[in-house]
């Protein structure tokens, strides 16, 4: 018997899709190697990669007119991304300090700019979210960033975040 995953990350796969893997992994789709061991920029990686974005396309809805990238790394990865990206010549960012998540992203954004925490929930353990009246928003900010749901901790937000015209990042 397999054993069953309920951890917030990787999760038990269903034993055909376990099966399917194993079959393709010395030789996937004829091609005498496994994906692992293709180029990725070759035509039978390319034509993997075109398919898992026309399936996800398809799947969430998203449209042409945004780009869909593949990344390694998960949120960690983004973590450095996102005021690489969002800050646009603007040294100031948003955060609210919610948990483990929230607390490494504030760690890598300060390495690019000044960070202004909108709430900080560490006093209480990270188990509540301040009222959006106590929220202290910086007029500067070039985005405002928050972890919808800190899976280590378990803190959650009800609702989106209301902070007005700013890009706003979960």
């Amino acid at each position: 018997m397999r054993a069953y995953n309920f951890s917030a990350g990787p999760a038990m796969l269903p034993d055909a899709v376990m099966e399917r893997a194993q079959q393709e992994m010395l030789d996937w789709n004829g091609t005498g190697m496994s994906v692992m061991e293709m180029s990725h920029r070759g035509p039978e990686y390319t034509r993997i990669a075109e398919q898992a974005e026309t399936d996800l396309r398809e799947l969430m809805d998203i449209s042409d007119d945004y780009a869909v990238l593949f990344l390694q790394g998960g949120a960690s990865l983004q973590f450095p991304m996102i005021p690489m990206n969002l800050l646009r010549g603007k040294k100031t960012a948003d955060y609210f300090n919610t948990g483990a998540w929230s607390t490494k992203a504030i760690a890598e954004a300060r390495q690019f700019c000044d960070v202004n925490i909108v709430t900080d929930s560490t006093a209480n353990h990270f188990t509540t979210i301040a009222n959006p009246s106590e929220w202290s928003l910086s007029e500067q900010a070039a985005y405002v960033h928050y972890t919808p749901n800190e899976t280590i901790h378990g803190l959650e937000f009800a609702e989106i975040p209301d902070v007005g015209d700013v890009p706003l990042v979960a």
